[in-house]
């Protein structure tokens, strides 16, 4: 899609040792990005992970541990990092219960992992993006940013305040050559969800087609899923010149799921 039009840039990329998060990772590597890769583990495979990455895109790839439940860790990443001309907050967690039967310690880790984390991210990167004279924050929210679902607060009120937090940060740095946007997918095939399949398929009875059909993509008027590449070449485009003027708005990757 995009040429090696980001060689020079750094793009920080937080929960991206899997799912979208490498997803993105790797269509920001393919633009010419170096690339550093985050989750809480720090397993050989991790950095595996990443000189594999480095080694298919000709670009400099780390791995740097840090748990996006804890503040001063999200900062110590951008830190770490020394340079972030790229910025994706995409680390997030899950969980379904009824809100009077909704854990306290899951709204907190989910609120914690999928909205705090992306302020402080953000608030230590801004520095070094003025300073570079250029960046670009992508959230990774949700169509849960713009719509709602039962059984899911943390996460429908952790992906709103992603999209507030987007519109905020677009008018702190309108000025700037700085941008930020938000991401909101619909269901993305990724591992997480392939996993969950087959036992959709024992719980409805149905087979595989009609899980995903009926139940995994309900809400999604296309009845397929977004995929990670998608995902990752509408996060290279924010950083293209086309995008320089779109700033603190959000795009839908659904099937037109907020469209009903």
């Amino acid at each position: 899609m995009f040429e090696k039009f980001l060689k020079g840039k750094t793009a920080i990329v937080t929960g991206s040792n899997s799912g979208i998060g490498l997803g993105v990772a790797e269509r920001l590597a393919r633009a010419g990005a170096d690339v550093v890769l985050n989750s809480f583990t720090d397993r050989d495979e991790d950095h595996a992970l990443a000189e594999k990455l480095a080694a298919e895109h000709g670009v400099a790839v780390r791995y740097i541990k840090a748990d996006m439940s804890k503040g001063a860790e999200c900062r110590a990443l951008v830190e770490q990092a020394g340079t972030c001309d790229i910025l994706v907050n995409n680390a997030g967690i899950q969980h379904v219960a009824a809100i009077p039967d909704f854990p306290t310690d899951k709204w907190d880790a989910i609120i914690a992992i999928n909205l705090s984390s992306a302020f402080h991210t953000t608030a230590a990167a801004l520095p070094m993006m003025r300073n570079a004279g250029w960046g670009r924050v992508i959230n990774i929210a949700s169509a849960h940013g713009l719509t709602a679902s039962p059984y899911k607060s943390a996460y429908v009120a952790a992906k709103h305040g992603i999209v507030g937090l987007t519109k905020v940060t677009g008018l702190e740095t309108a000025r700037d050559p700085i941008t930020c946007n938000a991401i909101c997918p619909g269901y993305v095939l990724t591992p997480l969800v392939e996993a969950q399949i087959p036992d959709t398929m024992a719980k409805y009875g149905m087979g595989r087609d009609e899980v995903i059909e009926k139940v995994l993509l309900e809400r999604q008027p296309s009845k397929a899923f977004a995929t990670t590449d998608q995902l990752g070449d509408t996060s290279v485009f924010f950083c293209s010149d086309a995008a320089a003027q779109i700033t603190g708005t959000t795009i839908s990757v659904d099937g037109g799921w907020t469209a009903l």
